[in-house]
């Protein structure tokens, strides 16, 4: 197990080398100047050349990306060229909003979820089966953004008892912050636990189609008894990888949601910083958020070895 272990953290490293190659690149590719932007549209050749020198935009692509990520290395994130603060600094700060919206949503979608899904898998022959697939069903259908706009017309707008958008600072107020990221949470954590129930619901009736599982009902067990023992294990592996994909999915779906809702987090100032073409935030940000979507990867892979011994074994 240790040896595996070693094994996968070596292609963990290596995807994040590839990945910082592929970000640099692709970010350093997009149209426009950052010099212009800084000195508008009246600025004189020679005094975009100073900028573009005094930002080391002047020196060679291998260059930059050798001061870039041996700088991220030492914890160093480097100095946003347009409001001059620190971008590690900028990033935690934004994460205050980020990391509670992106877990909120994950329980909340789990919350819905497991229970929904077992029960639809369990009962996929009844009433009860059908009315929870078809429910999920168009829960897939909603795009988050959409989700996000019809909560907020309910709750915010009409029975005014959440805020329509923008953010409270936790030290000033944690009960209005909580209140801010209650509406977004739902909106991303419902989408979610749709396409999560339709898996789960999925993985279950499978499980109670395995030889195991008619061995233990031949032993003496009940059918719920055999599911709690033997089956739920099993029909997790599958869920865990929807699992792994769907934290993906936050992190994405908050860039879109955060805009929606008008909140000072990663996903906004990833949007502002394209805009703005603040290249070394956007360099950090995409990288910190694949570098999330590796090591999930990761961790997911390790917990199909806890949950499935057959997998180690063949290894």
């Amino acid at each position: 197990m240790a040896v595996q272990i070693v094994v996968r953290l070596f292609w963990l490293i290596v995807s994040l080398f590839l990945a910082s190659v592929l970000v640099f690149v692709v970010v350093n590719v997009l149209p426009g100047d950052v010099a212009a932007v800084i000195l508008g549209t009246s600025a004189t050749p020679d005094a975009l050349e100073t900028l573009r020198h005094q930002l080391g935009l002047d020196q060679p692509g291998w260059v930059r990306y050798l001061q870039w990520i041996g700088s991220m290395l030492h914890g160093d994130f480097g100095t946003s060229v347009l409001s001059h603060a620190d971008v590690g600094q900028l990033i935690v700060q934004k994460l205050s909003v980020s990391a509670p919206l992106a877990l909120a949503s994950a329980a909340i979608a789990l919350l819905v979820a497991v229970p929904l899904g077992v029960l639809a898998g369990t009962h996929y022959k009844r009433t009860t089966g059908a009315v929870i697939s078809a429910v999920s069903l168009l829960g897939i259908a909603v795009p988050a953004f959409w989700a996000g706009l019809l909560l907020a017309t309910i709750f915010a707008i009409q029975l005014h008892l959440f805020p329509a958008g923008g953010f409270t600072d936790w030290s000033t107020d944690p009960i209005a912050a909580i209140k801010s990221l209650v509406l977004p949470a739902l909106a991303l954590g419902l989408v979610q636990a749709a396409v999560l129930t339709r898996y789960i619901r999925s993985s279950v009736i499978d499980v109670q189609r395995e030889d195991f599982i008619r061995t233990a009902r031949a032993k003496g067990l009940t059918h719920a008894q055999a599911l709690r023992r033997h089956g739920f294990r099993y029909a997790a592996i599958p869920v865990v990888t929807i699992l792994g994909i769907q934290l993906t999915g936050l992190l994405v779906g908050a860039i879109v949601i955060e805009n929606v809702f008008v909140l000072p987090g990663l996903g906004r100032l990833l949007f502002q910083s394209v805009g703005n073409r603040d290249l070394l935030v956007v360099q950090d940000l995409v990288m910190l958020l694949t570098a999330v979507v590796l090591v999930v990867n990761f961790l997911v892979d390790l917990t199909y070895r806890l949950l499935d011994p057959r997998i180690r074994a063949s290894a």
